[in-house]
């Protein structure tokens, strides 16, 4: 019987299987980089473990360490989570090697599927080894590892060498592997998936199916069980494929087969010989724990007799710290803070005052709705969302409700092209016109002093407050009277620090106020207290390139010098922030004046890379 888990992972995940061992009576061990030494994930834990280090290639892709880590915590299991070494065949070898239970399929099974080159050929597709015109568009992938890192779509066959050299550092830096392939590319195709549970006795088990086509980059963003719209026989053969799948490498444990499917039919894409980031979806729908039956496994325990009935729907949404109209651009800073209402789920492995920072994956939490329908789940998701307390950096937060509500996917209609369609209409800004109003009331209340009204006998002077929102300066004016705050245009129905009230055309509008030094928070609205009177600020010469995010500069273009000359659009530099990489491209066709960047150098927002003067 297993009595300590050691989780080979962070974030998340780690907390998520932290606390089913919890429930099971089951002691527990973090291992974290020094980046991580206060996160969440390593405080919950009975007992963590210090690996020396702050990139995953140092720390959380160090296999020896985190059995050496394993064994000095006394642990006699392992949990890989997903992503990092979690679909490692040598690692699973090592931790047995150790003597330790390991909570996967065999070393076997993942060697014959963790590599998606070799799963393909085993379900008899055999990838592109010469690309032609013909052939475009394709996909180049990383053979190991998951979630869209690795991934690049090629459409100019004269791109395809860049892309196959990033693609390969992507997936090297994410997951200690850098081999890719390259297959063809079915555009706007549906994302479906089945999860399956097989022990040791020879029972193989789909536990239903998945929808994840609403992606960004190849990584999911919002995901849905059961998969909506599938006919009776499509629904059927994704689950034979699946348990075909899991049969031919003799599988054990939780694990996952993904389809594209166009046109009434399912192309194989891979098996996951782990645990999915969306399993919490199935483990709704279905109503059982699927770490906990991860455990029962390794522990030798066939499955029950009968197998789980479905029940109702169940919708996921990732939410990042990221900007979706700067092109997805991961965000870093405090998050303040973090606070969904229910009736939801809510998978994180943050907490209030935590620090969001530049090595890993952008996620902040899974927010999991449930409900008897698909559209009762869709709905709750959706609310429960928009009225999340979210303070500190960008999130996309406002993407997800959005793309809740859209029609495409209110009638499951989306595919994976949904958000290279309609991303510029889902990240319009639409700021609230009196958040800056709200605020203002709210600074001037926090600002009086006990005992002095703030009104005249004459008539005051309006006072102002500036703010920056959704990239724009807006001016707010109020005045104190002798019956309290008033503003042109509104009634002040009740103002303090925390909650303003406002009667817009006969209706009590509520603003809560969360203020955290320049950065104020009304409702979901984020503002910029500016300056009465600004500093000057540094002025950058035209075709100038800032860093759009902190990162690390892993590689500057061929021949790149002063004097080179360069088109719009050509690709420069590339930073490397949250295991993405992120090119930088010139923004006007004219002569490289000046380049700053140097590879292995740390940048943060706003710091000068190069600059292009326009011909």
């Amino acid at each position: 019987m297993i009595t300590s888990v050691l989780v080979a992972n962070r974030g998340e995940i780690a907390c998520r299987v932290f606390r089913t061992c919890h429930d099971l009576g089951i002691r527990t061990v973090a291992v974290h980089s020094d980046a991580d030494a206060n996160a969440l994930h390593a405080r919950v834990a009975d007992v963590s473990v210090r690996l020396p280090g702050e990139t995953p290639a140092d720390t959380y892709l160090r296999g020896d360490l985190i059995v050496k880590a394993a064994v000095a915590a006394g642990a006699d299991a392992v949990h890989p989570g997903y992503g990092f070494l979690s679909e490692n065949a040598a690692f699973a070898r090592a931790v047995q090697d150790a003597g330790l239970a390991w909570i996967g399929p065999p070393p076997s099974a993942i060697e014959a599927m963790a590599s998606k080159t070799r799963a393909k050929q085993l379900m008899g597709i055999r990838p592109l080894t010469e690309v032609t015109e013909a052939d475009l568009p394709v996909l180049v992938k990383a053979a190991a590892g998951g979630g869209g890192r690795g991934m690049r779509v090629v459409r100019h066959l004269a791109d395809l060498d860049a892309e196959l050299a990033a693609a390969r550092a992507e997936a090297a830096s994410a997951f200690g592997d850098g081999e890719v392939f390259v297959e063809p590319y079915v555009e706007n195709g549906r994302h479906v998936e089945v999860q399956i549970l097989a022990d040791t006795h020879g029972t193989v088990r789909p536990l239903g199916t998945r929808d994840c086509s609403l992606q960004r980059r190849h990584q999911k963003v919002i995901e849905e069980a059961p998969a909506p719209g599938l006919s009776a026989a499509l629904d059927e053969e994704v689950r034979a494929l699946a348990v075909r799948a899991a049969r031919a490498v003799d599988y054990v444990g939780a694990g996952t087969v993904e389809f594209l499917v166009a046109d009434g039919h399912a192309h194989f894409l891979e098996m996951n010989t782990r645990l999915q980031v969306e399993h919490p979806v199935t483990e709704a729908v279905f109503g059982v724990d699927l770490v906990a039956e991860q455990i029962r496994i390794a522990e030798g325990h066939p499955l029950e007799a009968d197998p789980p009935s479905a029940r109702g729907h169940a919708v996921e949404a990732r939410l990042y710290a990221e900007d979706p109209a700067r092109d997805w651009s991961p965000q870093t800073g405090t998050l303040h803070r973090l606070s969904v209402p229910g009736p939801v789920r809510l998978d994180t492995g943050y907490t209030d005052g935590d620090d969001i920072g530049v090595h890993y994956d952008p996620m902040l939490a899974k927010v999991v709705a449930h409900a008897p329908t698909r559209a009762e789940a869709l709905r709750r998701l959706a609310s429960a969302l928009e009225r999340a307390e979210i303070h500190g950096p960008v999130t996309n937060r406002d993407l997800l409700v959005r793309s809740l509500r859209h029609p495409e996917v209110t009638a499951a209609r989306m595919d994976t092209g949904f958000y290279d369609r309609h991303l510029s209409g889902l990240t319009e800004p639409r700021p609230d016109p009196h958040a800056p109003l709200a605020a203002a009331l709210a600074d001037a209340r926090a600002r009086s002093r006990p005992g002095f009204g703030g009104w005249r006998n004459v008539p005051s002077q309006p006072q102002t407050k500036r703010y920056l929102m959704a990239g724009e300066e807006h001016e707010a004016r109020y005045r104190h009277t002798r019956e309290g705050l008033e503003a042109d245009g509104v009634r002040v129905v009740h103002a303090d620090a925390r909650l303003v009230i406002l009667d817009v055309d006969g209706v009590e509008r509520k603003y809560g106020i969360a203020r955290y030094g320049h950065q104020v928070h009304v409702n979901t609205t984020a503002l910029t207290a500016l300056p009465r009177f600004p500093d000057p600020t540094t002025q950058h010469a035209p075709g100038s390139l800032l860093a759009p995010m902190p990162g690390t500069v892993v590689r500057v273009a061929d021949g790149l010098a002063v004097g080179t000359a360069v088109k719009e659009g050509e690709p420069l530099l590339w930073l490397e922030a949250m295991k993405m990489q992120h090119k930088i491209t010139a923004p006007v066709t004219g002569t490289l004046t000046d380049l700053c960047a140097v590879p292995g150098q740390q940048v943060e927002p706003g710091v000068l890379l190069a600059v292009v003067q326009q011909t």
